[in-house]
């Protein structure tokens, strides 16, 4: 059930082009050299805190996430006494990390289904974890990728930029299209690694307002880093 999970959102049979896979190949390798360490940023101990920890980052910084979900825990230590609190009291707690009356709502809702349905356990299958209350195809990837070690991307804002700027996809903003497209290109088993690098990348070098062109890895080899003039005394060097 999990394989046939995995080839629906992979879609492999569409065109696929070859500079683009040589790109994405090339992009992998330079970025493991220089995050060798792939892992997601939010704090979690279990499948059901990360789904917890992704919802409430909607919108919110991961650190005010890790921040805030200690004191839920303390409070809430298990999925049935989520499950059991009314929204309100989700709310009380998570409301510094924005939004707080519909994730609330959501991490409630999420968490009941959990309780009912799957006894208290984080279902395995991309098609079931769509389907719980608050869970889009990020988090469900992001489960599947870094809980269940399936093949997953996780399409976050970082990806979708520096998927552009480099030119793994061109122009694509959707996070679902930009999803479909990298299936193409990205061997399955480096798709949820490579969205962690990407957030990294993205933090440290390749910064929405200011990227740090000069300091990039893939700058000879991304689109937008190639069109960048570099100060005289990089170039010399």
């Amino acid at each position: 059930m999990q394989n046939t999970s995995s080839k629906k959102q992979a879609s492999p049979r569409k065109r696929v082009s070859p500079a683009k896979k040589k790109l994405a190949l090339e992009v992998i390798g330079r970025l493991k050299k220089e995050y060798p360490v792939a892992e997601c940023t939010l704090d979690y101990e279990n499948a059901w805190q990360l789904l917890v920890s992704v919802r409430l980052a909607a919108q919110c910084t991961d650190a005010r996430v890790d921040q805030i979900t200690p004191l839920l825990y303390e409070k809430f230590p298990d999925v049935p006494a989520l499950a059991a609190a009314e929204p309100e009291q989700i709310e009380e707690i998570v409301r510094p990390c924005g939004l707080g009356r519909s994730k609330a709502r959501d991490i409630s809702a999420c968490m009941r289904v959990l309780h009912e349905k799957y006894d208290d356990h984080v279902p395995e299958t991309f098609e079931e974890l769509l389907a719980l209350p608050g869970v889009g195809r990020k988090s469900a990837n992001l489960i599947m990728g870094d809980v269940f070690g399936k093949p997953a991307i996780v399409t976050d804002t970082h990806c979708i930029r520096l998927c552009n700027l480099i030119g793994l996809v061109d122009g694509i903003k959707e996070p679902a299209k930009v999803e479909r497209e990298l299936w193409k290109i990205i061997p399955p088993e480096e798709g949820n690694d490579l969205c962690h690098r990407f957030v990294h990348h993205g933090r440290a070098v390749c910064i929405a307002r200011r990227p740090q062109c000069g300091k990039c890895c893939l700058q000879d080899i991304c689109r937008h880093g190639k069109t960048v003039v570099q100060p005289a005394d990089h170039a010399a060097e």
